[in-house]
């Protein structure tokens, strides 16, 4: 047995939709309109309800503040219609001592995980990648350049090019700029024929997660614990365990196969599973109840760790009713990965967490703005 079998073999006898919810979201911004959308329900003028958080708080504000000029605010993605299929478009952005040091990872690991991050995004709505641009802030001290080492923007971008071409994408230009420290800012475009949204859950469906969770966290730990460092500081890595971490591959056949099976809401679990089930919870308007237990987990992790490590680029995913074990199995067969139900969608509102049948507190998910 992998521990990564899906849950309704790991945990008989109980269905995560009878679990009580605990209502931990804040009242959220949304034209008063406009309800949650299913996914494939085209593109509309709207803004998606957000999780709590400092963080989304803030883009609360900032949606407010934008009112018409704003357009469908709030999902892994901007969708907008082209020639019967939809663009799909995200930029994220990866700043020195935020989300990479420069002695953990080599530049070209810097480039392919700032890549891998942003088109994780396109896998969430279920598209297919077509192209990225970049735009590098470098230093102009000539930090990190020395004699006989390569250009630190070079080994950048040859990171990025690899990162686009493991997904069949192309780099399609970008810009290049002075700065106090390294930066790199990663748009993504793409193509989807069914985006599937965040807002699409409805009570009843299936929560399943693609992978095993933690091994991300496990690795930051280490890091900053003074082991793996690059040069062998303090000690290696396990080569698996440092890929997770510095070449991390976003799932981009696995979004477009639960896609093409009717997937309801997808998000990609960047700030944890915890926290992103919440943001899953408030753009859908439902409730989602995960049993702890049933959480796939890296070796050597505890589920509480798994669901509260960042950086998984991992897809969370509402399913119907209907999808089950053999779904799953025909998952694994198509991708490689094991597809993991942990719990369901529930009448109520916002995240429920059980362990061993008892109500905890969510971890909380990674915030840049977290309240003081």
């Amino acid at each position: 047995m992998d521990g990564t079998q899906p849950a309704s073999r790991r945990c008989p006898g109980r269905t995560a939709r009878d679990l009580a919810c605990v209502d931990q979201h804040a009242a959220g911004w949304a034209p008063g309109a406009h309800g949650p959308g299913a996914a494939g329900d085209g593109v509309k003028r709207r803004s998606l309800r957000l999780g709590p958080g400092g963080e989304f708080d803030r883009l609360r504000a900032i949606f407010a503040t934008l009112d018409a000029a704003g357009h469908d605010l709030g999902d892994d993605c901007a969708l907008l219609p082209v020639g019967g299929r939809t663009l799909a478009i995200s930029i994220d952005l990866s700043l020195e001592a935020v989300h990479f040091r420069t002695d953990w990872l080599s530049f070209r690991e810097i480039g392919w995980r700032a890549t891998a991050a942003a088109l994780s995004d396109l896998a969430a709505e279920g598209a297919e990648p077509i192209g990225v641009l970049v735009s590098l802030g470098l230093p102009g001290n000539g930090r990190g350049r020395g004699k006989g080492r390569p250009d630190p923007a070079t080994e950048i971008m040859t990171g990025v090019g690899a990162a686009a071409q493991r997904v069949g994408a192309r780099v399609l230009g970008g810009d290049l700029v002075r700065s106090t420290r390294y930066l790199v800012d990663v748009c993504v475009l793409g193509l989807a024929a069914r985006p599937v949204r965040r807002s699409g859950a409805r009570p009843g469906d299936g929560v399943w997660v693609t992978g095993r969770l933690g091994g991300a966290g496990l690795a930051l730990a280490a890091l900053r614990a003074g082991r793996g460092a690059r040069g062998g500081r303090g000690g290696r890595l396990a080569p698996a365990l440092r890929r997770r971490f510095a070449r991390p591959v976003p799932r981009i056949a696995a979004g477009r196969w639960l896609a093409r099976r009717g997937a309801r809401a997808m998000i990609d679990i960047s700030d944890g599973l915890a926290g992103d089930a919440g943001h899953l919870a408030a753009a859908s308007g439902v409730g989602i109840a995960i049993e702890l237990e049933c959480v796939p987990c890296w070796p050597g992790v505890t589920p509480r760790a798994a669901a509260r490590s960042g950086e998984e680029y991992e897809l969370l995913v509402a399913m119907p009713r209907s999808f089950g074990t053999a779904g799953a199995r025909a998952f694994r067969r198509a991708t490689g990965l094991p597809l993991t139900r942990i719990g369901a969608c529930t009448a109520g509102r916002g995240l429920g967490i059980t362990d061993g049948g008892r109500l905890i507190t969510p971890p909380p998910g990674f915030d840049h703005f977290p309240a003081r």
